[in-house]
């Protein structure tokens, strides 16, 4: 044990690291192993292929149609060896960004936003940015495992990604410091790093990003930054969400695009939809909505004894 426990200490340090091993230390997240250079690092579950949602990962990575990839890579900061068509999704996927066993939100940092997802001087900006002072600490939004934390030449300077349990990963530009490490599983409202002003940026700031499979998405369609909360336990994944410059959901104006928060006042003749939640069934969605199921049945081309998809939109009216 003590050769192959060697073996594996040099391969680690003569690996994309480059550093000679000082110690290894055994901590409550696991082995950690300190390099010369004062950086350090978890050693790798070999065992762990990167999935936290298998129901996710069953949709998008092992279905012969989408054969998306997100790899589990600690030196990538991009993991899809080719881009994921987000235009393939043809369906509304329900994704919890809290579920029962993590349940748990923290705003990354409580600063006011500088700076929104979209377009930006010509070219795309994938995330929001929110003030703060060099040295102010900086949160993890979800409980997950760190994928990444080390200085990244893309213009992230300093940066952070963590892998979540409800199938999102969430980005951490422009850190003047580094306080967790490859592999480290991390609470929701643990300090992560320490605001700065590293990579391509003009003043110091968190840029923070939620991406899906590699896609980024608008942060708003998931966080009220001025309430510093989550907008709803529900995220509804569609293509649209994807689209460089897209409003959040909720604020669309035209279009059928299922919403994540349906805000707008009911108008009459309106088309409204019903998302179904573990346990319903057509008889009670009904009566819910007083309507019968052999119109729900019309309305959805369906039959009444069609098996009801969990998250799936039915149209009630």
């Amino acid at each position: 044990m003590k050769h192959l426990l060697i073996a594996l200490f040099a391969s680690l340090s003569f690996g994309s690291y480059g550093q000679a091993i000082l110690d290894t230390i055994d901590t409550p997240e696991g082995k950690m192993v300190i390099f010369a250079n004062r950086t350090w690092r978890y050693i790798d579950d070999k065992v762990f292929d990167g999935v936290l949602n298998p129901q996710v990962a069953a949709i998008f990575e092992r279905d012969t149609f989408y054969r998306f990839m997100q790899r589990w890579d600690n030196n990538l900061c991009y993991t899809s060896e080719h881009k994921n068509d987000m235009t393939k999704i043809k369906d509304t996927v329900w994704l919890c960004v809290n579920d029962e066993a993590h349940k748990d939100f923290h705003i990354p940092v409580p600063g006011v936003v500088t700076s929104r997802y979209g377009y930006r001087s010509g070219r795309y900006h994938n995330g929001i940015d929110l003030d703060l002072n060099i040295g102010d600490t900086v949160r993890a939004a979800w409980s997950g495992k760190v994928r990444y934390a080390k200085w990244n030449d893309g213009g992230f300077g300093n940066l952070v990604i963590i892998r979540h349990h409800n199938g999102l990963e969430t980005f951490y530009a422009h850190l003047s410091k580094h306080l967790v490490a490859p592999d480290q599983e991390v609470k929701a409202g643990e300090p992560i790093g320490l605001g700065g002003n590293t990579g391509r940026s003009f003043g110091p700031h968190l840029h923070f990003e939620v991406r899906f499979y590699d896609a980024p998405m608008n942060p708003e369609e998931v966080i009220d930054f001025a309430k510093k909360e989550v907008k709803d336990e529900n995220l509804m994944v569609h293509r649209g969400i994807f689209r460089p410059g897209a409003k959040p959901s909720d604020q669309m104006e035209t279009g059928e695009v299922i919403a994540v928060v349906q805000r707008k006042p009911e108008v009459a003749g309106a088309r409204k939809y019903y998302k179904v939640r573990p346990g319903d069934t057509l008889s009670e969605i009904a009566s819910r909505h007083n309507t019968t199921v052999s119109k729900l049945c019309s309305l959805n081309g369906m039959r009444p004894t069609t098996t009801l998809q969990v998250g799936k939109q039915l149209r009630v009216k």
